[in-house]
Protein backbone atom coordinates (compact mmCIF):
# COMPACT_ATOMS: atom_id res chain seq x y z
CA UNK A 1 0.00 0.00 0.00
CA UNK A 2 1.33 3.43 -0.95
CA UNK A 3 0.41 7.05 -1.57
CA UNK A 4 -0.59 7.35 -5.24
CA UNK A 5 -0.30 11.07 -6.10
CA UNK A 6 0.87 14.40 -4.77
CA UNK A 7 3.88 15.45 -2.75
CA UNK A 8 4.17 12.06 -1.02
CA UNK A 9 3.57 9.94 -4.15
CA UNK A 10 5.02 6.43 -3.99
CA UNK A 11 5.66 6.58 -0.23
CA UNK A 12 4.87 3.23 1.35
CA UNK A 13 2.26 2.92 4.08
CA UNK A 14 1.98 0.43 6.91
CA UNK A 15 -1.01 -1.88 6.61
CA UNK A 16 -2.97 -2.96 9.67
CA UNK A 17 -3.34 -6.61 10.53
CA UNK A 18 -6.54 -8.40 11.38
CA UNK A 19 -10.08 -7.73 10.21
CA UNK A 20 -9.41 -4.55 8.24
CA UNK A 21 -10.27 -3.89 4.60
CA UNK A 22 -7.99 -1.10 3.38
CA UNK A 23 -9.25 1.10 0.57
CA UNK A 24 -7.42 0.01 -2.55
CA UNK A 25 -5.07 2.38 -4.34
CA UNK A 26 -7.29 2.51 -7.43
CA UNK A 27 -10.40 3.38 -5.43
CA UNK A 28 -8.52 5.97 -3.36
CA UNK A 29 -6.97 7.56 -6.44
CA UNK A 30 -10.18 7.76 -8.43
CA UNK A 31 -12.30 8.89 -5.47
CA UNK A 32 -10.04 11.80 -4.64
CA UNK A 33 -9.60 12.66 -8.32
CA UNK A 34 -13.38 13.18 -8.49
CA UNK A 35 -13.11 15.99 -5.91
CA UNK A 36 -9.65 17.27 -6.85
CA UNK A 37 -10.87 20.84 -7.43
CA UNK A 38 -12.18 21.02 -3.85
CA UNK A 39 -9.22 19.29 -2.22
CA UNK A 40 -6.55 22.04 -2.06
CA UNK A 41 -6.78 23.76 1.32
CA UNK A 42 -9.67 21.56 2.46
CA UNK A 43 -10.30 20.33 5.97
CA UNK A 44 -10.92 16.59 5.58
CA UNK A 45 -12.49 13.93 7.79
CA UNK A 46 -11.35 10.31 7.39
CA UNK A 47 -14.09 8.42 9.26
CA UNK A 48 -13.43 4.72 9.96
CA UNK A 49 -9.89 5.68 8.99
CA UNK A 50 -8.12 2.33 9.25
CA UNK A 51 -4.50 2.92 8.23
CA UNK A 52 -5.25 6.54 7.34
CA UNK A 53 -4.44 5.97 3.67
CA UNK A 54 -7.34 8.09 2.40
CA UNK A 55 -6.64 11.07 4.65
CA UNK A 56 -2.90 10.90 4.02
CA UNK A 57 -3.57 10.73 0.28
CA UNK A 58 -5.74 13.85 0.67
CA UNK A 59 -2.90 15.65 2.48
CA UNK A 60 -0.47 14.60 -0.24
CA UNK A 61 -2.81 16.17 -2.80
CA UNK A 62 -3.11 19.49 -1.01
CA UNK A 63 -5.66 19.17 1.78
CA UNK A 64 -4.87 21.54 4.63
CA UNK A 65 -5.80 19.32 7.56
CA UNK A 66 -7.22 15.84 8.27
CA UNK A 67 -9.02 14.43 11.28
CA UNK A 68 -8.82 10.63 11.54
CA UNK A 69 -11.41 8.68 13.54
CA UNK A 70 -10.60 5.04 14.29
CA UNK A 71 -10.94 2.72 17.28
CA UNK A 72 -9.44 -0.59 16.13
CA UNK A 73 -6.11 -1.32 17.85
CA UNK A 74 -4.20 -2.71 14.85
CA UNK A 75 -5.58 0.01 12.60
CA UNK A 76 -4.61 2.70 15.12
CA UNK A 77 -1.08 1.30 15.31
CA UNK A 78 -0.75 1.49 11.49
CA UNK A 79 -2.42 4.92 11.38
CA UNK A 80 -0.04 6.41 13.94
CA UNK A 81 2.96 4.88 12.16
CA UNK A 82 1.81 6.30 8.81
CA UNK A 83 1.15 9.78 10.17
CA UNK A 84 4.63 9.78 11.74
CA UNK A 85 6.34 8.42 8.62
CA UNK A 86 4.77 11.11 6.42
CA UNK A 87 5.43 13.82 9.02
CA UNK A 88 1.77 14.73 9.11
CA UNK A 89 1.39 15.25 12.88
CA UNK A 90 1.02 19.03 12.50
CA UNK A 91 -1.64 18.62 9.83
CA UNK A 92 -3.78 16.01 11.51
CA UNK A 93 -5.49 14.74 14.63
CA UNK A 94 -6.22 11.14 15.52
CA UNK A 95 -9.35 10.39 17.51
CA UNK A 96 -9.41 6.96 19.14
CA UNK A 97 -13.17 6.81 19.21
CA UNK A 98 -16.13 4.92 17.86
CA UNK A 99 -17.18 6.86 14.76
CA UNK A 100 -20.92 6.87 15.43
CA UNK A 101 -20.95 8.64 18.81
CA UNK A 102 -18.10 10.88 17.60
CA UNK A 103 -20.06 12.34 14.68
CA UNK A 104 -22.93 13.25 17.01
CA UNK A 105 -20.79 16.11 18.31
CA UNK A 106 -19.68 17.39 14.90
CA UNK A 107 -21.43 20.54 13.70
CA UNK A 108 -22.59 21.49 10.21
CA UNK A 109 -19.88 22.64 7.83
CA UNK A 110 -16.95 21.51 9.99
CA UNK A 111 -15.32 19.79 7.01
CA UNK A 112 -15.18 20.47 3.31
CA UNK A 113 -14.75 16.76 2.52
CA UNK A 114 -15.51 13.63 4.55
CA UNK A 115 -14.58 10.12 3.45
CA UNK A 116 -16.66 7.44 5.10
CA UNK A 117 -15.67 3.77 4.87
CA UNK A 118 -17.52 1.68 7.48
CA UNK A 119 -17.40 -2.12 7.51
CA UNK A 120 -19.29 -3.46 4.49
CA UNK A 121 -22.64 -4.97 5.39
CA UNK A 122 -22.96 -3.12 8.69
CA UNK A 123 -25.73 -0.67 9.54
CA UNK A 124 -23.12 1.94 10.50
CA UNK A 125 -23.29 3.58 7.09
CA UNK A 126 -27.04 4.13 7.47
CA UNK A 127 -26.45 5.86 10.80
CA UNK A 128 -23.70 8.09 9.34
CA UNK A 129 -25.95 9.07 6.43
CA UNK A 130 -28.81 9.80 8.81
CA UNK A 131 -26.59 12.11 10.86
CA UNK A 132 -25.22 13.83 7.73
CA UNK A 133 -28.77 14.47 6.46
CA UNK A 134 -29.66 16.06 9.83
CA UNK A 135 -26.38 17.95 10.27
CA UNK A 136 -24.29 18.12 7.09
CA UNK A 137 -20.90 18.03 8.83
CA UNK A 138 -19.13 18.06 5.44
CA UNK A 139 -19.89 19.87 2.20
CA UNK A 140 -18.94 16.72 0.27
CA UNK A 141 -19.50 13.22 1.64
CA UNK A 142 -17.63 10.45 -0.15
CA UNK A 143 -19.13 7.11 0.80
CA UNK A 144 -17.28 3.87 0.12
CA UNK A 145 -19.68 0.93 0.19
CA UNK A 146 -20.39 -2.56 -1.05
CA UNK A 147 -21.93 -3.10 -4.46
CA UNK A 148 -24.90 -4.60 -2.60
CA UNK A 149 -25.60 -1.57 -0.42
CA UNK A 150 -28.08 0.92 -1.77
CA UNK A 151 -27.51 4.59 -0.96
CA UNK A 152 -30.96 6.20 -1.22
CA UNK A 153 -29.64 9.77 -1.24
CA UNK A 154 -29.32 11.60 -4.53
CA UNK A 155 -25.65 11.40 -5.29
CA UNK A 156 -23.28 10.40 -8.03
CA UNK A 157 -22.39 6.71 -7.86
CA UNK A 158 -19.19 5.25 -9.28
CA UNK A 159 -18.47 1.61 -10.03
CA UNK A 160 -14.81 0.61 -9.89
CA UNK A 161 -15.38 -3.06 -10.67
CA UNK A 162 -15.27 -5.65 -7.95
CA UNK A 163 -17.23 -5.26 -4.74
CA UNK A 164 -16.53 -1.56 -4.09
CA UNK A 165 -18.70 1.41 -5.00
CA UNK A 166 -18.30 5.09 -4.26
CA UNK A 167 -21.20 7.51 -3.89
CA UNK A 168 -20.50 11.24 -3.67
CA UNK A 169 -23.08 13.37 -1.91
CA UNK A 170 -23.06 17.15 -1.73
CA UNK A 171 -24.73 19.16 1.02
CA UNK A 172 -27.65 21.12 -0.31
CA UNK A 173 -27.70 19.24 -3.64
CA UNK A 174 -31.15 18.67 -5.01
CA UNK A 175 -30.18 15.80 -7.25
Amino acid sequence: MRIVKGKDANRDLTSPSGMVRPTGENVRDRSLSLVEDELPGARVLDLFAGSGAVGLEALSRGARYVDFVENGESALHALKANVAALRARNKSRIFKRDALPWIQAVTAGTYQIAYVDPPYGSRKLDRVLERWREVPFADILIVEHSEHQDIPDKGKRYDFGGPTRITILRAGATG
